[in-house]
């Protein structure tokens, strides 16, 4: 059959990835694929060279994604699905261009692991993601933040268009990097290999740092081996250590068996100068998916979850009951995934990648013989898929990069048409419409064609200041534009976006004195954090909270009353803008009642943030807010306050897991162990618990041993493993992912 090309709904079992987290990610990322110096002096010259180069300080101006949770309802997904007489591909353009599915026809074998629910956890780099099928990682070292988001996707022609071929191109604006790259799926009419062509281009004037990982999900049994072509890999535990190792057998296992170790850990394969790129999966009978490229992609890397109690919660976390474990293969443009590689100014980087089915001999590719089952291996590949085959698709595909779509299929963001307006790029193939542009965007299109920002309006606005962007020339647009509360706050953002963070304090001091707002404060607060000022910054979030709350239950004033000078971080000149002088500016959005701000004496005139009448939106912002003051006040050892706001929020954030998290953390800080434990032995699940995070096993053994001692002195080491021993974690809250 001629390859087709159709849209279709894919109905999941889907928890709702909920609204995004109102407040920008100033914080510097709790990545864990990270070295310290002391490591990366010991990589070779050019690994340590791009290890060390333009690591991301926060996820600016990318929201983070943690509204979601875990009730899971059957959902219809957009789906596309592309098709020959040997395979059948399905891809979900509404999160990230994923390919959900790859089925051998022949066969009716899955290559990929297939997850038969879409459950978000906290992988991405901000928040949001799930497993299984093919991703596509873009922008820095982690899940692309575009792993739940939807992206442009059309029909083009393909390079066998004169026989009706036709290939799926998904696109979108990558903001991390601010670099737009598309991925083109196509299935020639007589393949058993899917063939994806992928671009990054940069249409900026300065160099970018670039990172690439196509990262696939295969099925996982006792019997599962990866095969590719290295005999030595860097491993990368979580306990935060890049070395190499001899592959196959390492440290007393062979490390290619994804169960044969317990801990999670990443192996990223030396694949010679020279050598043919590819990495295999196979099961007990030697069949599996096999994935090859053009030499661009260099890396290829195995992650295992392990067979200890840690991973197998993970794997457990990320689906339903009864569904078997998988493992990652993957293929990237540096040998590691901890290195960002310099993509010039005007240049871009394409390559051709192959998926699809390999059979081997069992026993030779289950051998202990290495290099035999390699040989094996990488025979086979050449037999189905010869490279020099690879090589002429590629020389194929690369005309039709820039052909331009023939059907809109799914739409994006409309970020990038945003950022066209501004540039004037010409990007052939990837059309960045004006029709994309939405609400997000319309502040900052006002800002291009006015100068001006729009000011944040009073009464049933948003319980949101909007979204942030922070390139450098919209930093000199917002520079330049009128002072007000909206334009400074993201003036602010930018700067420190910038590292410049002595001038995001003064922008941010500067919106307050045109109206304050729990935005602001928070900024503020996150800047204290970063200078070792926890009681100041507990102040702030406090404030932050109860503005926040105040303002939801209060009426819309009649008329603005002059502002009037009080309470903390409010000092500093203003900034001359149009008409602004250096007086305080009367207007929409400054007037409310006077309120008492916590260990204030002075009334201070509030102005009314953008608070909506949307119940989602509230309680979205009142989480986001409540949480990082319950925080900051632990921080501060003020427990009591914590508990008090803790207390005020509504009974919907308090039953969430995190929040009860939270509480059993402010009654241990209250010296209530024995309340503390007995949160934990009711049960409840933090949805939002980050890859790496061990909260949940710290709290629970500061609980034990707080109930051991009967004080907050420290156990002797003896007795703290003894008490530990006695009290093990409940395996229902064990997600370490390193020796403990």
């Amino acid at each position: 059959m001629a390859t087709s090309v159709r849209r279709t709904t894919l109905t999941l079992p889907t928890a709702p990835v909920g609204p995004d987290n109102p407040l920008p990610a100033l914080r510097p990322l709790d990545e864990v694929h990270r070295v310290d110096d002391r490591t990366r002096a010991t990589l070779p010259t050019d690994m340590a060279r791009q290890v060390a180069y333009a690591p991301l300080r926060s996820v600016l101006p990318v929201r983070l994604r943690d509204g979601y949770g875990r009730d899971r309802a059957p959902a219809a997904l957009d789906a596309i699905v592309l098709e020959n007489d040997r395979l059948r591909a399905t891809v979900l353009p509404g999160f990230g261009g994923r390919v959900h599915s790859l089925v051998h026809k022949p066969t009716g074998r899955e290559l990929l692991y297939r997850n038969p629910v879409l459950q978000p956890a906290d992988f991405a780099l901000n928040g949001a993601w799930f497993s299984g099928g093919i991703e596509w990682n873009i922008g820095a070292t982690g899940h692309t933040t575009l792993s739940c988001s939807p992206l442009h996707a059309a029909r083009v022609p393909a390079p066998d268009a004169a026989e009706g071929g036709a290939m799926v191109r998904v696109w979108e604006w990558e903001r991390l990097r601010d670099l737009p790259f598309q991925v083109d799926l196509w299935l020639p009419a007589d393949s058993a290999f899917l063939y994806v062509g992928v671009r990054i281009r940069n249409p900026h004037h300065l160099p970018a740092p670039v990172y690439w990982w196509s990262n696939i999900a295969v099925p996982e049994d006792e019997h599962t081996r990866v095969l590719a072509p290295a005999d030595d890999a860097w491993h990368f535990g979580y306990a935060r250590t890049l070395g190499k190792v001899p592959v196959p057998e390492w440290d007393g296992a062979d490390r290619t068996y994804p169960l044969r170790g317990d801990y999670p850990a990443d192996y990223f394969y030396e694949v010679p100068d020279g050598a043919r790129r590819w990495i295999a999966s196979l099961d007990a009978d030697g069949a599996g998916l096999v994935q090859t490229s053009t030499d661009l992609l260099r890396g290829r890397k195995l992650f295992v979850w392990g067979a200890g109690p840690g991973g197998r919660r993970w794997q457990q976390w990320l689906t339903e009951p009864g569904t078997g474990g998988y493992a990652e293969i993957q293929a990237g443009l540096a040998r590691t995934q901890l290195e960002h590689v310099p993509l010039e100014a005007g240049e871009e980087f394409a390559w051709l990648e192959a998926y699809g089915p390999l059979t081997a001999d069992p026993a030779a590719v289950h051998g202990a013989d290495w290099a035999a089952a390699r040989r094996e291996a990488e025979t086979r590949l050449e037999a189905a898929l010869p490279r020099a085959a690879v090589d002429a698709a590629y020389a194929a595909w690369r005309p039709y990069a820039d052909a331009e779509p023939a059907e809109r299929l799914a739409t994006g963001s409309g970020w990038g048409a945003l950022e066209i307006e501004r540039g004037g790029f010409q990007l052939p193939g990837t059309p960045f419409d004006p029709d994309t542009l939405g609400e997000e965007q319309e502040p900052w299109r006002r800002l291009l064609r006015t100068g001006a920002l729009p000011d944040w309006e009073p009464g049933p606005s948003r319980a949101d200041p909007g979204a942030s962007v922070v390139a450098p020339a919209w930093r000199d647009l917002l520079e330049a534009a009128p002072s007000t509360a909206a334009a400074e706050y993201h003036l602010g953002v930018a700067q420190w976006h910038a590292g410049d963070r002595a001038q995001a304090e003064r922008s941010w001091e500067r919106s307050l004195r045109c109206a304050e707002t729990p935005w602001t404060l928070r900024c503020l607060a996150v800047a204290d954090t970063a200078s070792g000022h926890a009681a100041r910054a507990a102040e702030r979030l406090l404030r932050a909270v109860r503005l926040l709350l105040t303002s939801a239950a209060a009426p819309e004033p009649e008329a603005p009353p002059a502002p009037e000078t009080a309470g903390t971080g409010q000092g500093g000149a203003h900034r001359e803008g149009a008409g602004q002088g250096g007086a305080h500016r009367e207007g929409a959005g400054q007037g409310a009642a006077r309120r008492e701000g916590a260990g204030q004496g002075t009334a201070v005139s509030v102005a009314a943030p953008p608070v909506a009448t949307d119940p989602l939106a509230l309680e979205t912002a009142e989480a986001a807010l409540g949480r990082e003051a319950i925080l900051a006040l632990l921080a501060a050892d003020r427990a009591d306050d914590a508990r008090a706001v803790l207390d005020a929020l509504r009974p919907t954030i308090r039953a969430r897991g995190r929040f009860r998290l939270l509480r059993a953390q402010v009654l241990l800080a209250q010296g209530d162990a024995l309340a503390a434990r007995a949160v934990f032995d009711e049960g409840f699940e933090v949805c939002d618990l980050r890859e790496g995070d061990e909260a949940l096993s710290d709290t629970w053994y500061a609980i034990v041993e707080r109930l051991a001692t009967g004080t907050e002195d420290p156990l002797p080491e003896e007795a703290r493993a003894r008490t530990r021993a006695d009290h093990p974690l409940p395996a229902h809250y064990e997600f370490r992912m390193r020796p403990v």
